[in-house]
């Protein structure tokens, strides 16, 4: 996996072509999930356009992968919808990916009505404007698995479950998939209508992300000054996966709304095998090994800004009805995530062909795993 090379990857084999000469409009594109999902989107030969208000971090994805250069690059915040609104006019997307948000839990006990806003007003602005547009035919709205009711139960919470969040950023994305479902059967009903469904990942890691209060980017920036990395809850469990394990996932959602109406208004979970709930200590254990001579301590976290310490998802409706599972094993998903960020430290300015290579590694396994969306059948 070191010595990744750029290769070509928009042969009609992915996702039947579909994102070939395509107009993809990525909102949040400079965050994590939404620069690697632009990245993607260009090797399948999409034509991509993203919308976002700011740089998450510094560095970022987005800038150490020279993706201004690569896409055509709006500003704008998701709350304008009149900003908003000229870009759809402007560049006329067949198809949406919305994933700009206020994403961090901690945050949003420090400014909920800026998570509200972003969250849920945000949501309401792009579907408006899917449904004023005259070229949208799909959307798909990613919102997060902390949109569920969590009362920590040991089994994977399933898309039927109750929605819900005692915090302000779960409780946002519970009503983003809300206003997704009432779009959906409210405007978007004929047959000529976009087709819309919402999915819900798992915590993602990977290479490029630098966002504060998150894991991974805080060993990385620890680790990378020679410190020891401060953690909050190391018995805490996740549904840990790489960034690419939901992105082939909502891809292959979005291809489908292209070409059928059988998934519009559905939502989907995206994660890893159910005995990949691993611990914050479980995680780090293995990223230090791979990354080197390298430490963390525990420091008990603020006690007014709850975070769950058990979540977990069920992926049923995605296996049967999508054939889709994830491709990368524990082990390979961390190993995966601290060369990348092994690369970029010491100094590679590749990093766009790097993460394209990646990519291809993940397309590679999907193919020996005969996983339906890197073939030219039908769905099933």
């Amino acid at each position: 996996m070191e010595d990744m090379a750029l290769t070509a990857l928009h042969e009609p084999r992915l996702f039947k072509g579909l994102y070939r000469g395509k107009k993809v409009l990525v909102t949040g594109h400079t965050g994590f999930k939404g620069s690697w999902l632009s990245i993607w989107l260009t090797s399948l030969g999409a034509s991509v356009a993203g919308y976002s208000a700011y740089l998450p971090s510094e560095p970022c994805n987005f800038s150490v992968c020279g993706l201004k250069s690569r896409i055509e690059h709006f500003e704008g915040d998701v709350r304008d919808i009149e900003r908003l609104g000229r870009v759809f006019s402007e560049f006329r997307p067949e198809i949406v990916f919305h994933l700009a948000a206020q994403p961090i839990v901690r945050r949003s006990y420090d400014d909920p009505r800026l998570t509200f806003e972003t969250n849920v007003g945000g949501t309401v602005n792009v579907l408006e404007c899917v449904r004023r547009s005259d070229s949208v035919k799909a959307a798909v709205i990613i919102t997060s698995d902390k949109c569920y009711e969590n009362i920590e139960c040991v089994w994977g919470y399933r898309e039927s479950d109750r929605l819900g969040g005692s915090d302000p950023y779960s409780a946002s994305k519970a009503c983003a998939e809300l206003v997704s479902s009432s779009y959906a059967r409210s405007f978007f009903t004929s047959e000529s209508s976009p087709r819309v469904s919402t999915v819900r990942a798992g915590n993602v890691i990977g290479g490029g992300d630098w966002a504060e209060s998150r894991i991974i980017p805080d060993c990385v920036r620890a680790w990378a000054r020679g410190r020891d990395a401060v953690i909050r809850n190391p018995g805490s469990t996740r549904p840990w996966q790489h960034v690419l394990e939901p992105l082939s996932g909502y891809l292959w959602v979005g291809a489908d709304l292209l070409s059928s109406e059988r998934l519009h208004g559905e939502a989907f979970n995206f994660g890893p095998g159910h005995l990949v709930n691993k611990s914050v200590s479980d995680l780090l254990d293995v990223f230090k090994d791979s990354w080197g001579k390298v430490g963390w301590r525990h420091e008990k976290g603020i006690g007014d800004k709850k975070e769950s310490a058990l979540l977990k998802l069920s992926c049923d409706k995605a296996l049967h009805e999508l054939n889709w599972h994830p491709v990368l094993q524990f082990e390979e998903t961390i190993k995966l995530t601290a060369e990348w960020y092994k690369r970029y430290y010491m100094g590679s300015r590749d990093m766009y062909d790097y993460s394209i290579g990646q990519i291809d590694y993940y397309v590679r396994e999907a193919a020996r795993q005969k996983l339906p969306w890197i073939m030219q059948e039908v769905f099933a």
